[in-house]
């Protein structure tokens, strides 16, 4: 059976998911959310699909999941190969998973939203350019980790990478440089050149331009 991913091409988590599927080989294909028309909010989103509000969500027969790390978990169970080599890697992963969605893609989701999807007028500054900051710190430790080794945990992509990479590939604008951070770079890089990646915008259809917006 296909798996079906409810997801939206703006979501960095929900991109996280839809890569493991990707780059796991699996059968899937996205359904949309209409997120910025209110969809994840309504009555029949929380209902039917996710109580929590959120995406992405994997729906795989009776299984139906939320929260990307949970959904690359679930796809190691069924072969993904992104799990680490063994139980310590596992756990390395989950630690870095856990700091990424702390440190990284909660600060970075939430000031790209700031800089790009809201309306001009109503933009923060004082709220961007403290989550900027926070950010910074963020790609310091990132791009530390990265100045000896190819890979985040172990000598080869896991989740991980898969995890971290979550916003560090779209294309607006939110205080994030690729030259700025040269490890980080030469990483997407690499992750970027492994069989079956795709960017986040041709793996899931967009919810901006389907609300109206360019």
């Amino acid at each position: 059976m296909t798996l079906k991913l409810h997801c939206f091409g703006e979501s960095g988590h929900s991109y996280k998911a839809a890569l493991a599927l990707e780059m796991g080989g699996f059968d899937w294909e996205p359904v949309f959310i209409d997120f910025f028309n209110g969809e994840t909010r309504g009555e029949a989103y929380r209902r039917d699909v996710n109580e929590m509000g959120e995406a992405p969500v994997l729906v795989d027969c009776d299984v139906r999941l939320s929260q990307s790390a949970v959904i690359q978990g679930y796809l190691v169970e069924k072969g993904s190969p992104f799990g680490g080599r063994d139980a310590a890697e596992a756990r390395e992963i989950l630690r870095w998973q856990f700091w990424d969605n702390h440190k990284l893609s909660s600060q970075a989701g939430m000031l790209r939203f700031l800089m790009n999807f809201l309306p001009e007028e109503k933009r923060p500054a004082e709220a961007i350019e403290f989550t900027k900051g926070r950010l910074k710190a963020a790609y310091h430790v990132l791009d530390a980790h990265l100045s000896s080794r190819d890979w985040i945990v172990g000598d080869a992509a896991t989740n991980a990478d898969l995890t971290c990479c979550g916003y560090l590939y779209y294309p607006e604008p939110f205080g994030f440089d690729r030259a700025d951070w040269p490890n980080i770079d030469a990483w997407l890089t690499r992750l970027s050149e492994q069989p079956r990646w795709q960017s986040p915008y041709d793996l899931m259809p967009r919810a901006w331009p389907a609300a109206g917006k360019e």
